[in-house]
């Protein structure tokens, strides 16, 4: 497929190992090309726009995900009925399954869990004194919440992380990233497969929920496979995203924490912005249903449409200075890092939860945050997160 010559052209890849690690002038290239951008490497067309992606998200009728939100066929075609990858009634009759133990007031009671987990975490690691915001704190509390939630027994929980990151590189083109992954993939889809077989989950757990209905016919065995592992890499990979990004945040701007810990009430807006200026999700494909056009430009029907929620989040019509970061910010509400409508992020309560307790256990005794070195970035085809954020902090003394 080419591009209508009333579209402008990107030549550039953005999924080079460069620019993953230095993305947002490519996004801005993109934003100032226009509404819809054909990317000439990777045969889709480009959404970086806040105003164009929002419009995308919200018309599921035209921009579909049902064949897939990949940037390869290989990856679409094994997700293909999962909830990512379903629109209109088959999306809402998955997501139902799941959606009433996501809703805030379910997971009210595990607030409660999770604050105190925050809590015993961040007092562990303040009396280290030094540690590494990725490994030892934005890995731990996920990772402490999110297999018991859905109910992943002890067993196999060693390569959760590995496959949800997995699960996140084979989205992106069929680069080498990509093709190195797909084993992976499948290790984790065989692994669904038999909790699905055996019913080996934890009792009153997502997961159980998922078999329950399985077994009164609401839904297939595949459907309950693919249910069994659709709200694992997102619950873990993004969130891991989030906190990671925001403890690296908070050493490089030391006046924004010490706004957040002179009002604490800006936590929640933080996590928004936090998410706004270092999108954990990079970007989701979409199909064009019939032929239409974004902002003016022409999309064929069948077209690849590619919705970068990063570059979009730091879109100048939209978000005044948005390359400053500002816990404040009256409008960081509005990011869209979490999507919005139809397949906007399930699971983002639970995700803000674990964040938000995270960084109001820390606030309440860490005065700074001082890197140890270069964080390392994590290189993926589609979560923008750090490997390794090495800090020592100051506290009250």
């Amino acid at each position: 497929m080419t591009a209508s010559a009333a579209v402008p052209t990107y030549g550039a890849d953005i999924y080079t190992d460069e620019a993953i690690l230095e993305p947002y002038e490519h996004y801005r290239a993109l934003r100032d090309l226009g509404p819809a951008v054909w990317l000439e490497q990777h045969g889709a067309y480009a959404v970086a726009r806040y105003a164009a992606a929002r419009a995308v998200l919200l018309d599921s009728d035209t921009f579909r995900s049902a064949n897939g939100i990949a940037l390869n066929e290989p990856a679409n075609q094994v997700i293909l009925g999962c909830t990512l990858a379903s629109d209109g009634e088959l999306h809402a009759h998955l997501r139902k399954v799941v959606a009433h133990r996501l809703m805030p007031r379910s997971l009210r009671p595990l607030r409660e869990v999770v604050a105190r987990r925050a809590e015993e975490l961040v007092a562990e690691l303040v009396a280290r004194g030094s540690f590494d915001a990725v490994t030892d704190l934005a890995h731990a509390l996920p990772m402490s919440v999110v297999p018991d939630f859905i109910g992943w027994p002890q067993e196999g929980r060693e390569h959760l992380l590995e496959w949800a990151s997995a699960n996140f590189d084979s989205f992106g083109p069929m680069n080498a990233r990509a093709e190195r992954t797909m084993p992976k993939c499948g290790e984790m889809a065989a692994y669904g497969a038999e909790l699905v077989r055996t019913g080996n989950v934890l009792p009153g757990s997502l997961g159980a929920g998922v078999l329950e209905a399985r077994d009164r016919g609401d839904i297939t065995t595949e459907q309950a496979m693919m249910l069994m592992l659709d709200y694992l890499a997102p619950s873990l990979d993004t969130t891991i995203s989030a906190i990671g990004s925001a403890i690296w945040l908070f050493a490089r701007y030391p006046e924004q924490w010490d706004r957040l810990r002179a009002e604490p009430s800006l936590v929640p807006n933080a996590v928004n912005e936090v998410v706004r200026y270092e999108s954990p999700i990079r970007a989701f494909g979409r199909l064009a249903e019939t032929d239409t056009e974004i902002g003016g430009a022409p999309i064929p029907a069948g077209s690849r449409v590619l919705v970068i929620y990063a570059a979009a989040n730091r879109d100048e019509r939209k978000f005044a200075r948005p390359d400053e970061f500002d816990v404040a910010r009256p409008d960081a509400v509005h990011q869209l890092g979490f999507g919005v409508g139809e397949h906007g992020c399930a699971g983002q309560a639970l995700a803000r939860m674990e964040t938000e307790s995270l960084l109001t256990a820390l606030a309440r005794t860490v005065t700074r945050f001082h890197l140890d070195g270069p964080p390392q970035r994590a290189l993926n085809n589609l979560i923008r997160a750090f490997g390794s954020v090495p800090v020592t902090v100051e506290t009250e003394t």
